[in-house]
């Protein structure tokens, strides 16, 4: 299936090999344009037919190489497109973590209503400083990114000035298994849980848990949140994709409200996240 992405990235292509063969002083080969550049042909043809995503950098050169510098910013402008919807992370973490926790809080602070789904981790905003920062450490590690560590905890951290805001609402699901996934240590996965338990009770946030033998009606596959109906974050393995698309948007939404119906709350909850507790063994 070809993604509005990738349609994307190979209408980029095109509007280079355009400025190429369209150079005003006279069409360049593949060939020639990598060797006035310093690249390899290959790149040359990658980024041509949508194979490879371009750089700010990869953009400036390319404009210049064909003598027409003007268009630097319609290429700049054509690329930001692309990047607000689908970002590996490799690009995104290129400087760490905390420009991509900064980046959700400029999205929060425009959003008033939230839903969120996490199957694998404590859902974000709910995060102790001590579980965020494990969590940083072991992504780092696999991505292989600058490690900010405390910077990004910080920043994340300042997002959770929301739940004390009477002007917002977080309707907020996880699934029971997150409660005992150790991805950090017992003792941090303790006070996480204390943690769960003490906001349940917030006027602003209604926290669901959904209980491993809970009959569902859609799989409990990847987390993602919604912001004010209006644009879905979701983290991929390979990328953090941002979904501004009515259809799709709608898509998520109804997706929330199925893995709602298969959710308790209240008192239910605090059973589910007291057994994990119990079962963690810590004091």
């Amino acid at each position: 299936m070809v993604t509005d992405f990738q349609q994307s990235r190979v209408a980029l292509g095109a509007r280079l090999r355009e400025l190429r063969t369209s150079r005003p002083g006279g069409r360049l080969t593949g060939t020639q344009l990598a060797e006035r550049l310093g690249w390899t042909q290959s790149k040359v043809s990658k980024l041509e037919r949508g194979r490879q995503t371009a750089t700010i950098e990869d953009l400036q050169q390319w404009a210049d190489g064909t003598d027409q510098p003007e268009t630097f910013n319609e290429l700049r402008s054509r690329l930001h497109g692309i990047e607000s919807h689908h970002r590996t992370w490799r690009r995104l973490l290129s400087s760490g973590h905390r420009a991509v926790q900064e980046d959700l809080n400029a999205q929060h602070a425009q959003s008033t209503v939230f839903h969120a789904w996490q199957n694998a981790m404590i859902v974000g905003v709910l995060q102790t400083p001590d579980y965020a920062r494990h969590i940083f450490s072991r992504y780092a590690e696999l991505q292989r990114s600058p490690k900010d560590t405390e910077d990004a905890v910080r920043a994340r951290m300042k997002r959770q000035q929301g739940l004390y805001d009477h002007r917002r609402k977080y309707h907020l699901l996880m699934w029971e298994p997150v409660l005992y996934t150790l991805i950090c240590p017992p003792s941090v996965l303790a006070g996480q849980l204390d943690r769960i338990s003490g906001t349940i009770g917030l006027d602003t946030v209604e926290l669901g848990t959904v209980p491993l033998t809970a009959a569902v009606r859609v799989p409990p596959a990847s987390g993602f949140s919604i912001h004010d109906e209006r644009l879905v974050a979701v983290e991929t393995w390979h990328a953090g994709l941002r979904i501004d698309d009515p259809d799709s948007v709608s898509t998520y939404l109804r997706t929330w409200q199925t893995l709602q119906k298969s959710a308790v709350y209240g008192h239910a909850a605090h059973q589910i996240i007291d057994r994990a507790r119990h079962a963690i063994g810590t004091k």
